[in-house]
């Protein structure tokens, strides 16, 4: 089933058609129910930087990133910028407040040129209650987000500012068919400083220091992490984390 909308946020208008059973919290939904989602659905192309909601703004729909990337933010008391979870194709966001009818928790900004859709609150609910696969899904998202978050904050509360670039960057490895371990779609270094809190500047010179030592190769968009055992003993381990002098 797919969802078709006229896009205007380009300079030619053009027709995008979104295969809705590609997405995975839609994936085994039956055709009636994608074809009611596919006449509701709206489709939105935003620029890099651009955000694609705001904290504490009304959740009347449930998102999902189509193509690109966007990374979930939020501020603390002293107006620092804290980089959260990044959203890829697939992912859906927006959750909370279509279950509790609350504002937004979270700003989500592009990092890239994306295209997201759109599904009204009152369609989502119904989705979710009348669908028990996408609840379960749902559940299982929210309960890994838990997971997730976490990990952060375990990683923010390291004192080293390297040992939390290198924590980062191991949790963000997996390993792909082939048995390679790598950081697929790296994110930036100014991404990564927001999500560490820590400096562009610092985080390019942890990165360095995984090079030099072996650890990780830098390959386009992805790190190949060439000793995983390494990059785990780095990211636990305060006295590896220290760069030579």
């Amino acid at each position: 089933m797919t969802a078709p909308a006229d896009q205007t946020a380009t300079p030619e208008s053009r027709q995008i058609t979104v295969h809705l059973d590609k997405i995975p919290l839609l994936k085994g939904v039956s055709a009636q129910r994608l074809a009611q989602m596919a006449a509701a659905l709206q489709l939105r192309t935003v620029g890099r930087g651009t955000a694609v909601l705001s904290k504490g703004g009304a959740g009347d729909c449930l998102l999902f990133c189509l193509t690109g990337r966007l990374q979930a933010v939020d501020l603390t008391e002293d107006g620092r910028e804290v980089g959260l979870n990044f959203l890829t194709p697939g992912n859906f966001f927006g959750e909370l407040s279509i279950i509790d009818g609350l504002p937004r928790s979270a700003t989500v900004v592009a990092t890239e040129d994306s295209l997201i859709a759109m599904l009204p609150r009152e369609h989502a609910l119904d989705l979710i209650y009348q669908t028990p696969l996408v609840a379960e899904r749902l559940l299982k998202h929210m309960a890994s987000n838990i997971r997730s978050a976490s990990s952060y904050r375990a990683i923010l509360g390291v004192p080293s500012a390297f040992q939390r670039v290198f924590a980062l960057l191991n949790q963000f490895a997996k390993t792909v068919p082939g048995g390679l371990v790598v950081v697929e779609r790296m994110p930036t270094q100014q991404e990564i400083a927001i999500t560490v809190n820590t400096s562009r500047e610092t985080v390019s010179r942890a990165i360095h220091v995984l090079i030099d030592r072996g650890i990780v190769e830098k390959d386009l968009r992805r790190l190949i992490v060439r000793n995983p055992a390494e990059l785990h003993k780095a990211a636990t381990n305060p006295t590896e984390a220290e760069p030579s002098r």
